[in-house]
């Protein structure tokens, strides 16, 4: 049976205790932490720390793991969403050597699941990226396969403001690039993080992935997208994204989530399931992004209670 659950990095106010807490208040069953290094982030919902990876000892992770048994909310994923294949190569190997680190400590608390992003140079073409995918990769897949952690990807294409120009920072958005990056680094640990508002928007089939890459959705993320056809007749699907389209809680956009759990079910998929809160009506206070998640858990348990 699929877990419903939540992203920490709409509650960036509260702690690991306080999430965990407000999730089991709510009625959710589990939630994606946030991993980032501890610092500054310019990027929306970028540099929340809900479990610090890099100072997770022993006393910390049977702490973490003991409040997950009194809550009875459940770890569904730990999260940390940079661009490991950043043109510069500082800023690719931090994330890297990051993204390595919240391996590790998924290990650790018997979590088993990372979510992030490929990344992507992108100034390049996908041809002219390649190299450089394969040989990130290639080394952050293996290191997973030895802690016994799946790493999903997520398909967000990562361009929605003028510094993403014009390819946008992820590489993972479409399922021929999927197909692509599957066969070059075959591994049962090597998967996706399944947001079907990105393909809302891009104009694709956001179902067609459930039932072609079944065996690959390690993980899945319940936000809503509503398309503005009006201002995308104006300015045409080569805008920038945010000209034309707008995140939105689940039920308050496009998806019909009712179909699309009846698929996703057909699928035999029995993970979790997890809402992301991008929409800015409710970014302005605590209160607001908690009655966000209130929200989205009554109109989601209609289909998975």
């Amino acid at each position: 049976m699929m877990q419903l659950g939540f992203v920490s990095a709409i509650l960036p106010n509260l702690n690991f205790e306080e999430v965990m807490d407000k999730a089991f208040e709510i009625g959710y069953s589990c939630v994606e932490l946030m991993c980032w290094p501890k610092g500054k982030a310019e990027r929306r919902y970028a540099g929340i720390t809900h479990i610090d990876v890099n100072s997770l000892g022993d006393a910390e992770a049977e702490h973490i793991k003991n409040k997950c048994k009194e809550s009875g909310v459940a770890i569904s994923s730990l999260g940390y969403y940079p661009n490991p294949l950043d043109p510069d190569l500082a800023i690719a190997k931090n994330a890297v050597d990051h993204i390595k680190a919240v391996i590790t400590g998924s290990a650790r608390l018997g979590i088993g699941r990372v979510n992030t992003f490929v990344g992507r140079d992108w100034t390049k073409s996908i041809d002219n990226n390649w190299q450089g995918f394969l040989s990130t990769w290639k080394d952050i897949i293996s290191f997973a396969e030895e802690k016994g952690v799946k790493v999903g990807i997520e398909n967000c294409p990562m361009f929605f403001t003028d510094d993403e120009w014009p390819g946008g920072k992820n590489l993972a958005t479409t399922p021929a690039i999927w197909e692509r990056m599957f066969n070059d680094i075959p591994s049962e640990f090597f998967g996706l993080n399944y947001d079907p508002s990105h393909f809302v928007w891009q104009q694709m089939d956001h179902e067609a992935p459930l039932r072609d890459f079944a065996d690959k959705i390690f993980h899945v993320h319940a936000k809503d997208i509503r398309v503005d056809k009006d201002k995308l007749n104006r300015v045409g699907i080569l805008a920038n994204p945010l000209e034309y389209h707008t995140p939105k809680l689940p039920g308050a956009g496009e998806i019909d989530w009712g179909h699309f759990f009846s698929v996703l079910g057909d699928t035999g998929y029995d993970g979790s399931v997890c809402v992301e809160v991008e929409d800015r009506i409710f970014e302005g206070s605590d209160k607001m992004r908690i009655k966000s998640l209130e929200l989205s858990y009554r109109y989601l348990m209609n289909y998975l209670a």
